[in-house]
Formats: structure tokens, sequence, C-alpha cells
């Protein structure tokens, strides 16, 4: 969430850059703008209230001392009127107030000067390739046909138990998954991070401090009779664990990985891109998050970039990364890198990876900050990605290794699967 001093502080750059979204943020901010110099208009006026109403007091006490106790009296009669303006007042500012934190949730993050405009994917702006498109053998399968193969991964057993989205690992499809969660949380502890076994659900407050809510309600699970949410991924709980937390400057960076199912309804989703792990209700992902000084926070971005094209890179992906234009960078991110693996049975590139640094935006709504050296409390940035999501990983591997006699495990994963070959 905005800041609304940043706002005020910087109210053309903010409907400048949020063109770049294709927001005409015009009315918006000035509707803020208005709300908080109201806000402000309130409160000025109670403390008048509360400063006369501590003078008058101070006066009663003196004239019952002196012995004039009517006008004492007539005094207190006073009183009585300024605490029900007070009260009035006090009304009025919590309806400012609640109707400011409404339009304020309505604003996404500014990008950063650095983000291209455009309205969707198509413009996005490729940064960074590395590995060369594979070649297959004749007669190659897709990976939900391979799954079937090999009996590595039933869907239509999923639709049975739970329904489409939930697919059923098995046998050495398992024990591939399990080596790869694994393997992704070996190499994030290997660069600093530490692991976090987080809750699968959450309460509202976390849904609204890293900004889920009230922008992705519709996309998450949602158990009314417990009013909690499922995790659509690990970044919610882990960045909740600093709501409400003031750091020393010492303490940061904050690096922390988890490994957890995601859940996301996917709505509206239909057709091709759909087919089997291409999109999927609960799907497994490892995260890495960041809670780090704003002077460090872009440099820490490019080292997370760096640490995802190292996994990219150990697993022979080929992959690209792109650079995310306004109109498809998520709500709540001030610079988003996207990282594609490409499918070679499909003939398509598929996200893996999304790396974000939200500046101050999910700062603001956690409150979590930091002292400085000066003592001075600041509001510290937050960043985070997928290290990795797995379900595209596992079809690009299984698409991109396939031969004749089977499917090819990378070197770097036979220590955790047992096998190097699928069969």
């Amino acid at each position: 969430m905005l800041q609304t001093a940043y706002i005020r502080e910087n109210k053309e750059l903010v409907i400048e850059r949020l063109k770049k979204r294709n927001i005409d943020a015009n009315q918006i901010v000035n509707d803020i703008l208005a709300l908080d110099e109201k806000r402000k208009k309130t409160q000025q006026d109670l403390d008048a209230l509360l400063a006369e109403s501590n003078q008058i007091a101070k006066q009663i006490g003196d004239l019952f001392k002196s012995g004039k106790a009517a006008e004492a009296n007539e005094l207190k009669e006073k009183t009585t009127q300024i605490k029900e303006q007070s009260n009035t007042l006090k009304e009025e500012q919590n309806q400012i107030n609640n109707d400011l934190m409404q339009l304020l949730y309505q604003v996404p993050n500014v990008p950063n000067e650095i983000v291209p405009a455009g309205k969707s994917d198509a413009d996005n702006e490729i940064v960074f390739s590395e590995g060369n498109v594979p070649t297959l053998h004749e007669g190659a399968l897709s990976h939900w046909d391979l799954a079937k193969k090999y009996d590595l991964i039933d869907f239509e057993l999923g639709v049975k138990i739970t329904g489409a989205g939930f697919p059923v690992y098995k046998g050495q499809g398992a024990r591939l998954q399990r080596a790869l969660i694994t393997f992704f949380l070996d190499e994030a502890v290997k660069s600093g991070y530490q692991e976090i076994i987080p809750p699968l659900m959450i309460n509202e407050a976390s849904g609204y401090g890293t900004g889920q809510l009230p922008d992705k309600e519709g996309q998450m699970y949602y158990m009314q009779a417990d009013d909690l949410y499922m995790i659509p991924t690990a970044e919610v709980p882990i960045t909740n664990l600093y709501r409400d937390v003031i750091l020393k400057t010492d303490e940061l960076p904050i690096k922390n990985v988890g490994y957890t199912p995601c859940f996301r309804r996917e709505a509206g989703s239909y057709g091709k891109d759909v087919r089997g792990l291409n999109r999927l209700h609960q799907f497994d992902k490892v995260e890495i998050v960041q809670i780090q000084h704003p002077d460090q926070s872009y440099q820490t971005l490019d080292d997370m970039v760096s640490h995802v094209k190292g996994l990219l890179n150990k697993l022979g992906l080929p992959y690209r990364v792109s650079k995310l234009c306004g109109g498809d960078l998520g709500f709540t991110s001030a610079l988003t890198y996207d990282m594609e693996v490409y499918s070679a049975a499909q003939e398509k590139w598929l996200e893996v990876s999304s790396i974000s640094n939200f500046e101050t935006f999910q700062a603001n709504r956690l409150k979590c900050r930091f002292k400085d050296e000066n003592g001075k409390t600041q509001l510290v940035h937050t960043l985070n990605g997928s290290a990795l999501a797995l379900p595209r990983i596992v079809a690009s591997l299984l698409e991109n290794n396939q031969t004749p006699e089977g499917i090819k495990i990378p070197e770097v994963l036979v220590p955790y699967t047992g096998f190097d070959m699928i069969k």
C-alpha cells in the first residue's frame, strides 16, 4: 500500500508511473489527497477541543478551590457539550480513515522507472537467455502423455479424488517431485537462506499484509467457518512473520526459504494452456523471501535473479528472463523479472518463477520497519521469488529430456532421485 505522504509529495510521479499500468489515477489520487486533508482538519478540530477541555477542567478546579461552585458547575455543562462534539468528530474521523484506507487498497504499487510500458505479456522485455532449444526425436510426447506412459502422474485419479487441477504423483514421478523440492531447498540454504516451514492457512490480516487481499480474494480458497484462506504461495505466511515488527539495521537482510503446497482457484482458466501440469489448483513451490534495507534492495533483486538462473543452469534447461511491462506487473510489485523455461514438446515458453521487489508497498501494510543508525524508524523493502515452482519445471524436464529409451534425469538430481533414467 502506498503511503499517503508519498502520494502527496510525489503526486505527478505517481500518476505518471501508474500510466505504465494503463491506469488513469488522477481521480483516485485526488480523492485520496482530499480525504487526507479532511482527516487532518478533523484531527486538528479534535486536538483543539481536547485543549479547550483541558483548559476548562483547570478552570473548574480553580473555581471550586475558590468556593465558586455555581460558576464551576456552569463550566461543567460546557465540558459535556465539548465531549459530545468530540464523540461526533471521532465517529467522523473513523469513517474518514476507513474510506481513505479503502481507496489506498485500490491503488497498485508504483512501477520502477525501468519498467517498460505495455499492456500484456506480449510487451515484456527479454533481457537474458541461456541454453539451446532441444531437438526431439520423432514421436516425442507431451509431458501429460509421458506421465501416463511411464505411470508418473495420474491426472484422472486426481479428478476422481478432488477435481481437475489436483494431480496424483506416483512412483518415480513422486520421487522426482521430492528430489526437486529438496534440491531447491538445499541450494537456497547454501546461499544463506534460513529454511521455514510455515502454516498452509492464513488469516485475513496476513492476506492484507502482503496484498493478496482485497486484490486477489476471488483467486484464493476460503474456509468461511474458520475465516481462513489457503495460501496461494509461501511468500504470504513467511513475509507475515515480520508483520508489526521493528528490526535493527544489523539484522538486515533477512533471508528465508520455504517449501509449501500452493492453492489457487485459477478462476476463468480454460483451454490448451491448462493441460497437464501447465496450470493447477494445487502445486508445490519453493519460495525465497528477503527483508532488506531500501538502499540495497535492487542489488538484492539482481542477486535473487542470479540464484534462480543458477538452479536452471544446473538442471540444464533452456530459459530466458523477461522484465515485465506495466500491464503485466503484479498489483504489489515495483519491478518483476519472470523466468521462463522452454517446453520442447509443447513448443512454448513456460513461466517457472517471478522475482519481485515490492519496495515499501508490502512493508507499509505489514508495518514492518527498522531503526537506522540515527534511531529513525523506516519501512523496509520486501522481495520474493519462486526458486522454483515445480509443475512446469517437471513438465519441461520430462519433455526436453525424453529419448527413445526413456527420460534422462539431470545429473545434479541423481543423488536425490536415486536413478538416472525413467524407463
